[in-house]
């Protein structure tokens, strides 16, 4: 097994998680087989109890977990399928330590952080390396391990002290590390700096861990109070790599420079120009074979069909952490992933879904105001999911609109709930319609809180992971965008669900709920009738969205917004090279691609 450990220095959240991604990208297209374990050093148990706020969203695992959203970014960047161990934070880790110490396992010994946790720390990540997770079972080869936060932060200490004996434990042929870094550039100078990345290396090393790649971010830095404002758009300068090789105790070819790209999708493209194969090749003795490699190529496609797109099509994304774009990172993936694969720009018009009320009128009128222009002037309109009352009148507002004014929509978990409420009120009649989270004494309560549900822990106690859906009509527009599968398999995250004794009342007015759970008691998927694409689904397709195989409801919407999905249904579910890979796209094999999508991320 072969270890490579990814750190960060001067500042937090800049950029571990897509160097780790990418480096997890290029050894897979070579061949081997790649795992990912991200470690965060908070005391949390997971991620399940933060607020989309403090961490981004919450990303669900096939197993229930819940964990950090970098997890997601190695789900998709290398079509794996992760557990929730694959998530280590210092909650999980004293957790297990404390457990094996009430048991007695440690023979009346004093337990201490030295040795006891960082033992714990290397057997877990030794254990959880050999997990397969990939379809054919296979153990994996190489496991990238981003470790969370700064190198000097007081909360990851423990982890730092674990790798550098760990270092040692599996052999220096086994193990490197990554340093990723930044290197500012000050307006007024225009010169860049050093300095940052020489202190963080020098306390790396101070611990007892030498980076044998430094990958280096630049940034422009003004003097307001947000002092990093944007990325350069040009590689590091010659004379400062040179100067962080000779200051950082590492050759010059070990210096990395992460600049300014146009898309994402190019970073492992970058990293592999630079020659981080060959180097991989002889630090860690990989048996790797020097032949062109067709993941790479497929994803240097995507990259030259994202720069070249011409079309635009726009969504209205209208939730409740709109402040934040990382609160819907997989929902945003699986936009881009679908707009990609019929050849069009993306824009996401974010709403806050509070100002789409009427006491915003009143409140905030120009608010109000900017919020309705954005949404009748979006193709689509997508409410994902989300937790508490506030804001949930503003969604059901952009839901009753979108159905009159028959826009496509897609609502995920509690977008599809309050769908069912809206259609309840305005369609139905029942005027105080609700979900018991938010009014536990309407009198129409489509819907309630599951049995097995427990309000009195917060934790883990949700329906999590993944769980099979069956489709309980052939003509089902959704059904055929999954391939006309009889069932599919996704992950799940809600504590409540449509109240299965009232749904005669719907199906009896056009809106269907045509997928339910194995025992037909849970509503999973609804449609209307006469609309163009009127689709809610109870799980979240998002979390298993890839960029070569997008969710079939996120592609729906995308198709439906465009004006391209009748076209699509008629054709058997198959895009033309014209209605997808275009000429000037710069695609090299249109007709591969096509296939590769008929059926996007059918499970």
């Amino acid at each position: 097994m072969k270890y490579i450990l990814v750190t960060g220095g001067v500042i937090s959240g800049i950029g571990k998680g897509i160097i780790a991604s990418s480096v997890g990208t290029i050894l897979k297209s070579c061949g081997l087989h790649v795992t990912a374990i991200k470690i965060d050093p908070y005391i949390n148990i997971d991620a399940g109890t933060f607020s989309p706020y403090e961490h981004g969203e919450v990303f669900v695992l096939d197993d229930g977990g819940e964990v950090d959203l970098d997890l997601g970014n190695y789900e998709r960047f290398l079509d794996i399928r992760l557990t929730r161990d694959n998530n280590l934070t210092t909650g999980k880790i004293y957790q297990s330590v404390i457990t094996k110490e009430r048991r007695g396992d440690y023979l009346g010994k004093t337990v201490q952080v030295v040795p006891h946790i960082t033992d714990a720390i290397q057997e877990w990540v030794m254990r959880q390396a050999k997990v397969s997770v990939d379809d054919d079972g296979v153990e994996p080869e190489v496991c990238v391990i981003e470790l969370g936060g700064t190198v000097g932060d007081i909360e990851s200490m423990p982890f730092i002290e674990a790798f550098r004996q760990f270092q040692f434990k599996v052999k220096r042929e086994n193990f490197c590390n990554i340093h990723v870094s930044l290197v500012p550039q000050p307006n007024s100078t225009g010169e860049q700096k050093t300095k940052p990345t020489q202190n963080s290396v020098r306390e790396l090393r101070g611990l007892g861990l030498s980076p044998d790649l430094v990958s280096l971010y630049s940034f422009i830095c003004y003097k307001e109070p947000i002092q990093i404002v944007c990325r350069c758009s040009t590689p590091l300068d010659t004379a400062v790599k040179e100067k962080i090789s000779m200051f950082c105790h590492v050759e010059p070819e070990q210096v990395i420079c992460i600049h300014d790209v146009s898309s994402i999708y190019r970073v492992p493209l970058l990293l592999e120009d630079q020659g981080i194969v060959d180097y991989f090749c002889h630090r860690l003795n990989l048996p790797i074979e020097m032949r062109p490699r067709k993941m790479l190529t497929k994803w240097k496609e995507m990259s030259d069909r994202s720069d070249r797109l011409l079309e635009q099509t726009s969504i209205a994304l209208v939730g409740k952490y709109t402040k934040l774009s990382d609160s819907y990172a997989s929902v945003i993936k699986a936009l881009e992933h679908s707009a990609l694969a019929i050849n069009y720009k993306l824009e996401v018009k974010y709403i806050d879904s509070a100002d789409l009320e009427p006491t915003a009128l009143q409140e905030e009128p120009v608010k109000y105001h900017e919020a309705w222009q954005k949404l009748c002037s979006a193709d689509g309109v997508l409410v994902p999911g989300g937790f508490g009352v506030r804001g949930t009148e503003g969604k059901i507002q952009a839901i009753n609109w979108a159905r009159r004014q028959k826009k496509p929509f897609l609502g995920v978990c509690l977008g599809m709930q309050l769908a069912v409420c809206e259609f309840a009120r305005n369609v139905l009649g029942w005027e105080d319609s609700n979900s018991t989270e938010f009014d536990p004494e309407t009198k129409h309560p489509v819907v309630i809180e599951m049995p097995e549900h427990n309000p009195g822990q917060m934790g883990g106690t949700m329906r999590l992971g993944k769980r099979r859906t069956l489709f309980k009509s052939t003509s089902s527009v959704v059904r055929k965008l999954y391939g006309d599968a009889e069932y599919v398999d996704e992950r799940h995250r809600h504590r409540f669900e449509v109240n299965p004794e009232l749904k005669h009342h719907f199906e009896d007015r056009g809106f269907r709920f045509v997928g339910q759970d194995l025992e037909g008691e849970r509503m999973e998927i609804i449609e209307l009738d006469d609309h163009p694409y009127f689709v809610g689904v109870q799980y979240h397709p998002e979390f298993t969205s890839r960029p070569i195989k997008p969710s079939p409801p996120y592609f729906g919407l995308l198709l439906a917004a465009s004006g391209k999905l009748q076209n699509y249904l008629q054709k058997g579910c198959r895009l033309s090279p014209r209605d997808t890979y275009s000429d000037r796209s710069g695609s090299s094999s249109p007709d591969s691609e096509i296939s590769e999508i008929k059926f996007p991320s059918l499970s």
